[in-house]
């Protein structure tokens, strides 16, 4: 199977399975989304929406934030983890938002990378899910998935950006890596992993991935 015929096969895959595909970060407007992608930095999306909640309740935009403490803000999302590092962020991007942008988040990726504890990655899901700007996001189960598709090397987050942003038409780009990341969960997940259950991989998968899995399903010989 070529690549292309990889590349179209995934993408149909991925439309049969998930024709309609949710945001996994709750959220009301783009700042919203964007305090929650930078808490869902080594956290989970269900762990960061059931604090998010707690933290809108008492700001929800950057005027009403930047009148709590970062110990106020830090007592809140003590859960995800990294608090300290995330309050401070947050704390003081709000300030920028108000000082610079009149309290709207920038569409603009660079401006958004340039905001405190924003990387790539965020900027990317807040243009791409916020403002409906292609971009293509590159989370662990993208990066995984890509790999064991054969469609990057694995070399790093950064690569498989690029390649994905080759591979695939850029008007699909939002949906699909949305639709990726739903189907590693589902589907193919790095601990738990039934190839029978993984269509994709088992279909267009790297050979070398592939007979890993088996020779690790194989019972022991060993008494």
């Amino acid at each position: 199977m070529t690549k292309t015929q990889k590349v179209a096969f995934v993408m149909e895959t991925l439309e049969k399975i998930y024709p309609e595909i949710p945001i996994p970060l709750d959220h009301k407007d783009p700042y919203t989304l964007l305090i929650a992608v930078l808490l869902s930095a080594q956290s989970t999306d269900v762990r960061v929406n059931q604090i998010t909640p707690l933290l809108f309740e008492k700001a929800d935009n950057p005027y009403a934030m930047i009148r709590l403490t970062r110990e106020e803000i830090q007592d809140i999302i003590r859960p995800v983890g990294l608090s300290p590092m995330k309050s401070k962020g947050i704390y003081e991007l709000s300030h920028i938002l108000i000082d610079k942008y009149n309290g709207e988040v920038p569409s603009d990726i660079k401006a958004l990378e340039a905001l405190p504890a924003v990387g790539h990655k965020t900027a990317s899901v807040v243009v791409s899910q916020a403002f409906g700007i292609p971009a293509f996001p590159v989370d662990t189960h993208i990066h995984r998935l890509m790999y064991r598709w054969g469609l990057s090397n694995g070399k790093n987050v950064v690569q498989t950006e690029k390649d994905a942003k080759r591979l695939f038409p850029e008007d699909k780009w939002n949906k699909l890596h949305l639709q990726i990341i739903w189907y590693g969960r589902e589907y193919s997940p790095a601990r738990g992993w039934d190839l029978e259950k993984d269509i994709i991989t088992r279909t267009v998968g790297r050979k070398s991935v592939i007979d890993e899995y088996y020779k690790k399903k194989k019972p022991s010989s060993k008494l």
